[in-house]
């Protein structure tokens, strides 16, 4: 005899239709809520969320003075030079390749028209300054590289009719202005005052310590490296400022 299955009230059928509906919005928001995490655990950092971040202890303030390297490293090297000292034409690329190298160390430019290279050097000095002024720090070094690749030196200056190829409407109007004498007058003359009087000539300063160190011709990357470790240790021949032996830009008996 064939057996009936049980028959369920139209009333349970109904409350069970009735509870059975409302479970699809919970499973649709539940599958909803697993897709929206496994998106937020797989997206790649570079597509993460835009937040407002402090400003970073690297930022260049703008120059004067112009650095080039870590603004924020420990040691601080000071290269007072001539833009038509051909000492410090040969040594600049040498001394840049040096502070690319070294991430602890930040290279500051100091203007120091020697009156031997007068007017050209004070008119090139004129040109990197303007040029700093438009376009900042890298602008800056720029003009001083290709003023040191074109000129004859030795206060011949620039060939004559050579332009500089990134003259734009803001350095000529600078160049038209005085803006540029001032800091190259207070430069050249705090280089005097503090007994710097030949091109090129380092001062490395050790921002931790306090201590600094002037050193006087092209320094090899050895020696500074043998400088910035006697300042870090506190050696008492640091204090306030020593000179190094090596020579400067010379000659005959004078300083160039």
């Amino acid at each position: 005899m064939e057996q009936k299955r049980p028959s369920i009230p139209m009333q349970v059928q109904a409350f069970r239709r009735r509870r059975w509906r409302p479970r699809w919005p919970w499973a649709l928001a539940a599958v909803v809520v697993a897709l929206l995490l496994i998106w937020l655990v797989s997206r790649s950092p570079g597509e993460s969320t835009p937040q407002t971040s402090a400003p970073s202890s690297e930022t260049q303030v703008a120059g004067p003075p112009w650095q080039m390297g870590n603004p924020d490293g420990r040691f601080t090297l000071t290269l007072y030079a001539d833009l038509e000292c051909p000492f410090c034409r040969s040594y600049f690329p040498v001394l840049k390749r040096w502070v690319d190298g070294n991430a602890d160390v930040a290279l500051q430019w100091h203007h120091l028209p020697l009156a031997a290279h007068e007017p050209a050097a004070s008119a090139e000095a004129r040109l990197a300054e303007c040029a700093g002024e438009a376009g900042g720090h890298a602008a800056f070094w720029q003009a001083v590289e290709w003023v040191y690749a074109h000129t004859r030196s030795d206060s011949q200056g620039l060939p004559e009719g050579l332009r500089y190829p990134d003259l734009t409407p803001a350095i000529e109007q600078c160049l038209a202005s005085e803006r540029p004498d001032a800091p190259i007058r207070t430069q050249a003359a705090e280089a005097t005052n503090s007994g710097v009087t030949a091109t090129p000539s380092l001062r490395l300063h050790d921002r931790q310590t306090g201590k600094a160190i002037l050193l006087q011709g092209p320094i090899e990357g050895d020696a500074l490296l043998s400088a910035m470790d006697m300042l870090a240790a506190d050696d008492p021949a640091a204090t306030p400022t020593s000179e190094s032996e090596m020579p400067a830009d010379v000659v005959g008996d004078m300083p160039r």
